[in-house]
């Protein structure tokens, strides 16, 4: 499968902003968790599982546009 220059940019893109909106909400959730916000335990656990799972999506999606990108310069 090729991806064009446009492709690549878009996975990178996307990649960065599943960064920072998950990195966000583990400051917040961090936050509400230090000031002693009551929840059920399975709330802190699914939350965290959420966070650390969509940070390995986003790392794979910014692997996979790097790649293309590269891949885009070689052939130009």
């Amino acid at each position: 499968m090729r991806f064009s220059k446009k492709h690549a940019w878009l996975l990178i893109g996307v990649a960065v902003w599943n960064f920072f909106i998950w990195i966000t909400f583990a400051k917040n959730l961090s936050a509400a968790h230090s000031n002693g916000e009551d929840h059920p335990t399975g709330y802190w656990v699914a939350h965290t599982v959420l966070i650390v799972v969509d940070l390995i999506i986003g790392g794979v999606l910014a692997a996979v546009g790097l790649k293309a990108l590269r891949a885009a310069r070689r052939e130009a």
